[in-house]
């Protein structure tokens, strides 16, 4: 192997890394956005003042961010949990039983295609290198030096929802109220076709069904809640 490859890979590695937390903050910005659109929309069907509408537009925005932060900082945390403790039982089996897990190594790097010789040859080198290590990408699929962080997690997911909440909340509050409807669907349905297309580009999937579902998603949310705000407000409550 080069050097030029060996620098690719590790790279690469950061690489996969670093679009898993774009994918996560894009999905992020698009609940925002959807989530706080359904709400503003909602009350504007059961009132136009400004002032109930911004009160109900920033709780929804203080709420869900703060949920998609909890959310995520249990996730994770209980993901990393998980990662230290078969981290700590693999640590315990090299030092009990190394035969073993050489003979386990071995089988897996074979799995993948390798001869039974240049198998054992891989798995005793990388076993001299650092074994930990090995049998954690290998067998467990984790990097020992990059394990999930439920703090970070929980901030990404924070700014994400809040940046997207924050455009359908300014648009139902800042126009002149027989422009708020407009202004808040055309910038809603904006931003989703902008969510939807760059999910899409980040899978390496199809861009059009993926606009079109994030699209359609936000229309029927906010469909569904003016009505329902329409039908209170006819009923004065």
């Amino acid at each position: 192997m080069t050097d030029t490859q060996a620098h690719d890979e590790a790279h690469g590695n950061g690489l996969g890394t670093r679009l898993n937390w774009l994918r996560a903050a894009v999905l992020g910005a698009n609940d925002g956005v959807v989530s706080t659109a359904g709400l503003v929309v909602g009350v504007a069907g059961a009132t136009g003042d400004r002032g109930t509408l911004l009160t109900a537009g920033l709780a929804g925005l203080l709420a869900g961010s703060m949920s998609m932060a909890a959310g995520e900082y249990v996730s994770v945390s209980t993901q990393r949990d998980s990662e230290r403790a078969a981290l700590a039982t693999e640590k315990r089996e090299l030092a009990e039983t190394p035969e073993a897990e050489l003979v386990e190594l071995t089988g897996l790097l074979e799995g993948k295609g390798l001869s039974r010789e240049v198998a054992r040859e891989a798995a005793l080198q990388l076993t001299e290198r650092d074994a930990l290590r090995a049998h954690a990408e290998v067998e467990l699929g984790i990097d020992p030096d990059e394990l999930t962080d439920p703090w970070h997690a929980a901030g990404a997911s924070f700014l994400a929802f809040t940046a997207g909440a924050l455009l359908p909340l300014l648009a139902i509050v800042l126009p002149p109220s027989s422009l708020r409807l407009l202004v808040t669907v055309l910038s809603v349905l904006a931003a989703l076709a902008l969510t939807g297309w760059w999910s899409a580009r980040l899978g390496d999937a199809a861009a059009g069904p993926a606009v079109l579902r994030n699209m359609g998603g936000g229309v029927v949310a906010m469909a569904v809640t003016y009505a329902a705000g329409e039908l209170l407000g006819a009923v004065g409550v």
